[in-house]
This record gives structure tokens, C-alpha cells and sequence, in this order.
């Protein structure tokens, strides 16, 4: 699995996961009056956001041909 998030894009990702996921604790706290179905839904998002932020490497990237890392210098 080649490399296909960049440096910018996966502190992006993390920070938005991370995001993600305060949301989601907080709804599942009842601090938020969020449908109780979008804690979940936040959840997973989360943990994929941070995921493929903190590997380099994103599955949907690569199905549509995306790359968002420098060009090699080969």
C-alpha cells in the first residue's frame, strides 16, 4: 500500500476525526439533542478519519486515482 494522503491532508483528517469524535461522546452523553443514531455514525467516521490519517493511506483514494503526497523524486 503506497502512500496516497499527504502531510496537510492527514493533519486535516485527524483533526476532523478528532472533531468527529468529541461530537459523537457528547451526543451519546445527552449534551447534544442529535438523533441518537448520529452518535454511531460519527463514531465510525471518526475512527476512519484518523485511521487513514495516521497510515498515510486512503482505500477511496485509490479506487478514484487520488493522491494528495509530493512527487517522488525517483
Amino acid at each position: 500500500m503506497a502512500q496516497n494522503v499527504g502531510a496537510t491532508d492527514g493533519r486535516v483528517r485527524i483533526g476532523l476525526g478528532a472533531i468527529a469524535g468529541l461530537v459523537s461522546l457528547a451526543v451519546l452523553a445527552g449534551a447534544l439533542p442529535l438523533p441518537s443514531l448520529s452518535a454511531p455514525v460519527l463514531g465510525l467516521g471518526a475512527v476512519i478519519l484518523i485511521g487513514t490519517g495516521l497510515t498515510g493511506f486512503c482505500p477511496l483514494y485509490s479506487v478514484l486515482g487520488m493522491n494528495t503526497c509530493p512527487v517522488d523524486s525517483r
